[in-house]
This record gives C-alpha cells, sequence and structure tokens, in this order.
C-alpha cells in the first residue's frame, strides 16, 4: 500500500468503529475543557474526571478561579500530578482570561499559546473541540499509532503532526484525532501491539516480522 492508501483504509477503519467521537474529558464550556486538558498532562482522562467536579465546585469559570488561593486548588488537584506546576498555571490564566480576554478563552492559537501551562497540544484540543476549528493534536497514542502505521517518521510530534495534517483531509481532522486515541486505548495499545498484533497493523502489513520500535515523543 502507498501511504495515501494507508490513510485512507486508517480513516474508513475509524469511521466504522467509532462512528461517534464524544470528548473524554468531561466539560461544560471552553473554560471547564481548557482546564481539563491542562489537568490531563501526564494524567489518565478518567482521574482527571474524577477531580474536576470537586475543581469546578469550587470554581468553574476564571473569575471565580482567579479569586481562590492556589493552595486551595493545589490541595484539589493533587492527584493529578504536577499539582504545583497545574494549579499556579490554572490560577494564572485565569486572571490572564480576566485582565486581557474578557474572562472568555480566546479562539486563537497564539493567544492560547500565551497562557501559562497551555502548550501547543493543549490549544490545539481547544481548539478543535471547543470552537470546532480544524487541528490535529498529537498525544502519545497518536504518535505511536502514526509510526506503527507509517504515516510518519516519527521524530517528535511537532513532525508527526505535520505528517498526518498531510495525510488526511482537514475536515477529518478533528474526528480522526479521537478515534486514534480511542484505537490506541483499546487496541493497537503501548504494550499490547508492537505494530504486528491488532487489526490496523495486520491489515496494513500482513507481511510484517518484527516490532516496530516506535521513538517517543
Amino acid at each position: 500500500m502507498t501511504k495515501k492508501e494507508r490513510a485512507d483504509f486508517v480513516a474508513k477503519k475509524l469511521a466504522e468503529l467509532y462512528p461517534e467521537t464524544p470528548i473524554p474529558l468531561d466539560h461544560k464550556d471552553p473554560y471547564t475543557l481548557l482546564i481539563a486538558v491542562l489537568l490531563s498532562a501526564q494524567c489518565t482522562d478518567e482521574r482527571v474526571n474524577k477531580i474536576t467536579p470537586d475543581l469546578f465546585a469550587l470554581a468553574d469559570n476564571p473569575a471565580d478561579m482567579a479569586k481562590q488561593p492556589v493552595e486551595k486548588i493545589q490541595e484539589i488537584i493533587r492527584p493529578c500530578g504536577l499539582s504545583p506546576q497545574k494549579s499556579k498555571a490554572i490560577s494564572g490564566l485565569s486572571k490572564i482570561l480576566i485582565e486581557k480576554h474578557n474572562g472568555e478563552v480566546p479562539q486563537n492559537f497564539p493567544d492560547l499559546e500565551e497562557l501559562p501551562g497551555v502548550g501547543h497540544k493543549t490549544a490545539s484540543v481547544v481548539m478543535s473541540q471547543a470552537f470546532g476549528v480544524p487541528a490535529f493534536p498529537v498525544d502519545t497514542h497518536i504518535h505511536r499509532l502514526a509510526q506503527r502505521w507509517k504515516l510518519t517518521n516519527g521524530k517528535n510530534v511537532t513532525q508527526t503532526e505535520k505528517d498526518l495534517k498531510r495525510c488526511f483531509p482537514e475536515e477529518q481532522w478533528n474526528a480522526l484525532h479521537l478515534q486514534i486515541i480511542f484505537y490506541g486505548r483499546e487496541h493497537c495499545t503501548a504494550r499490547g501491539c508492537d505494530g504486528t498484533v491488532c487489526g490496523i497493523c495486520r491489515a496494513l502489513y500482513p507481511d510484517r516480522k518484527r516490532a516496530v520500535k516506535t521513538k517517543k515523543a
């Protein structure tokens, strides 16, 4: 198969497996999604969803969050890991949203990426899932699977994002990045598949004998 044929097969198969693409992180608006995505760094979505109800009971908007002591935020989010950095980021970005953006989450990459604790991946999730702007956030699952399916050389997540954007039409990006994550968690896991086990890997590379050594993000 050519790269285009592989990409077309992947898109078709994932659409069959996951016709619906619910956002895994519980939220009610762009702000709560932003906070949930920030918390998900080096933490599972499941754990984040257990923490955010208490956090959002305390404050679920920038104005209320900006009033909270960083120590109080940190106490609630401690189970998510990296709580000192994340609590400062949550407090800081909430204040900036009030001071510079009228309490609203900005709908562009430069302003989002200027917020404390918000990198390109977090901004991409917010832009795609909160505002419907085509983006292709790359997490560890996507980085791993894109290498196993030879849709990227896997140098880094930045290159993987560029390569995947070339492989798939823009209108597929927002759903597809979630579909790949779902598939990576359910079928093509880090330990459960090495590029030779899951259905898509076998379909794309039926003669592959050696495990694929993926480059880390």
